[in-house]
């Protein structure tokens, strides 16, 4: 057992997968040499040397290709995007190569990538640098989207995704970068696809991902005081999604809360209320709220608390909720 900050167990999660497997490279803008703007790749390529931690140019769609073409030869190549909205350069060819070649080739050509993006709001950053693009990927076909939101996760998932014969895109939460957590070196946490309760409860359901996970446990922390047991669900993959703990959560609650940073509008904030209702109607209590960023462009920093989902409107529409 470690006590590490999620920074340092990626880079640990990092080490660990290329120490076990040679072809196994890591790739992106500035993480060798200075190791990454978030240091999440600090000492890797002092320790594997610049033909398995390679700097790249200032190019997304370079790097994304010239990881496929590395896949198709047998690499397992890790794509470090510096900002999540540095990602829309490579767009192109996550969509119309990454995500298609493993069935296109029927199976014969697997793509193992792993792109990773530091993703969300909250370091006082400017447009391009604080965007939540989960939705965007998740909506592709043939990708697989996950999110960690501790040390732990993200010690065990950065290495299962790595393993992965598809190619995954791997969102990591830039501002709970240093947050510390105890991670448990020896055994491994459960599957990468699945989501976890994190919080028993019996009052109403809080799902979240990501950068907001922690949020949704301080609210439910405060609803205790007033009596209101909320259980806490981690969703950690939203491509493809694990609901069964949460249906068979909020079939015991009668009422959902689901809390995410991106915009409302078609998000995966939205597939869960919508197949929630699907599968959980005559549980319902409630109709299933949601709290999120607005369906705008990222603003300055200096209003981005204002954007950013908070305790305040979390436990609003938890009070909504139990009040219907």
């Amino acid at each position: 057992m470690a006590t590490l900050t999620m920074a340092k167990a990626l880079n640990d999660g990092l080490r660990a997968a290329m120490e076990r497997d040679p072809k196994v490279l890591v790739m992106g803008e500035d993480v060798g040499k200075l190791g990454g703007v978030f240091r999440v790749t600090d000492g890797l390529q002092k320790d594997f040397g610049e033909q398995r931690v390679l700097d790249t140019p200032l190019a997304e769609s370079g790097i994304i290709g010239t990881a496929v073409g590395l896949a198709i030869r047998g690499f397992r190549p890790v794509c470090e995007i510096q900002f999540d909205g540095f990602v829309f350069p490579g767009y192109d060819q996550i969509v119309s190569q990454l995500a298609k070649l493993h069935f296109r080739s029927q199976g014969r050509v697997p793509v193992p990538v792993v792109v990773r993006i530091p993703f969300g709001g909250g370091i006082g950053a400017v447009e391009h640098h604080s965007e939540s693009p989960e939705a965007l990927f998740a909506h592709v076909a043939g990708l697989k989207v996950v999110a960690c939101s501790n040390a732990s996760d993200a010690y065990w998932m950065i290495q299962q995704a790595i393993e992965s014969d598809d190619p995954v895109i791997f969102f990591e939460p830039k501002r709970r970068y240093w947050e510390k957590a105890e991670v448990d070196l020896d055994l491994e946490s459960q599957p990468l696809h699945t989501s976890r309760v994190v919080r028993p409860g019996s009052a109403l359901t809080l799902v979240g991902y990501g950068p907001v996970l922690k949020t949704c446990l301080e609210a439910a922390t405060a609803a205790e005081a007033d009596g209101q047991d909320l259980e806490v669900i981690d969703l950690r993959t939203l491509s493809p999604l694990d609901l069964g703990p949460v249906y068979d959560s909020v079939r015991r609650t009668g009422r959902l809360v689901v809390v995410a940073e991106a915009p409302s509008e078609v998000s995966v904030a939205a597939e869960v209320a919508a197949k929630v209702q699907e599968r959980c109607f005559h549980s319902l209590e409630a109709p299933v709220l949601r709290v999120t960023g607005f369906d705008t462009p990222y603003p300055p920093s200096k209003c981005e608390d204002e954007y950013l989902p908070d305790l305040d409107r979390v436990l609003d529409a938890v009070d909504r909720s139990l009040a219907w």
